[in-house]
């Protein structure tokens, strides 16, 4: 037989056919196996981890075909210790199966800081050491001194430490502080609508202390207490414009937004 004739014969046409459907056959199978080891269009919500414990979260991702790595700690005392306080991606995020989750952890215990050398160095540079070591600046008292605004002593829960102590991070740190005798007095800055932390900041950078705290029927928990803002303070800025330095500012917080808007058009 010739080759023309092979070639149009039904034997060749058939051998043709045979061979396009093998391949067809073939790419078809590759793009299934494909789809099916890539989980192709396959999403799942990731999984709500934030207070669990990691023995919870080990079970979780492992049921979901998840993975999960540690990638931080702190210590929040509101928090159950070794419990999971932050999670990326966020709960309801879609993912494939095999996805890591960078979590973070509340530490069973407050990181450990020691106390810098606070002592005969002044005040500002004092309050920039104790913030940076993670620790919060407390009350400041005056005593007669030839030396102005240099720290004479430091206190943790009305004891005097010294430098190399070791406190919990978070600790409120409180200065003695050198006073030479004179007048000298100090702007009230006006609180209405801060809150309570950044009213603290505030006062202690205008050398004064925080009073007594006070609050309505409108804080009903510590959650609250945390968000609540000042409606009210004492001494006021508009009443007495200046004091002396060391002076207390006691102040009234709220959740009532009412409250707070009226107090700052009046």
């Amino acid at each position: 037989m010739s080759l023309k004739k092979f070639l149009l014969s039904r034997v060749f046409l058939l051998q043709i056919i045979a061979a396009v459907a093998v391949i067809i056959l073939l790419v078809t199978a590759t793009m299934i196996g494909l789809r099916i080891y890539t989980h192709h269009g396959q999403k799942f919500p990731v999984p709500d981890l934030i207070n669990k414990t990691e023995r919870e979260v080990q079970k979780k991702t492992k049921a979901m075909k998840l993975h999960y790595r540690i990638i931080d700690s702190a210590h929040i005392p509101s928090q159950h210790p070794g419990s999971v306080i932050d999670q990326i991606p966020e709960p309801g995020f879609k993912v494939k199966e095999g996805r890591t989750l960078l979590l973070t952890m509340n530490a069973r215990a407050p990181e450990q800081v020691s106390l810098p050398k606070l002592r005969d160095i002044s005040f500002r540079q004092a309050q920039v050491l104790i913030e940076n070591r993670g620790l919060i600046p407390g009350n400041i008292r005056y005593k007669p001194s030839e030396y102005n605004d240099l720290v004479l002593r430091v206190f943790h829960d009305s004891l005097e430490i010294f430098e190399g102590t070791i406190l919990e991070k978070g600790s409120r740190i409180d200065l003695e502080i050198g006073r030479v005798a004179s007048s000298e007095k100090t702007a009230v800055p006006d609180l209405i609508g801060l809150s309570r932390e950044d009213a603290k900041l505030i006062l202690t950078d205008a050398m004064l202390n925080m009073g007594v705290i006070m609050y309505d029927a409108s804080v009903a928990s510590p959650q609250d207490s945390l968000h609540a803002r000042i409606w009210k303070q004492r001494p006021s800025p508009r009443l007495s414009p200046d004091t002396e330095l060391g002076t207390s500012v006691d102040i009234w917080v709220t959740m009532d937004e009412e409250k707070i808007l009226n107090a700052i058009e009046n």
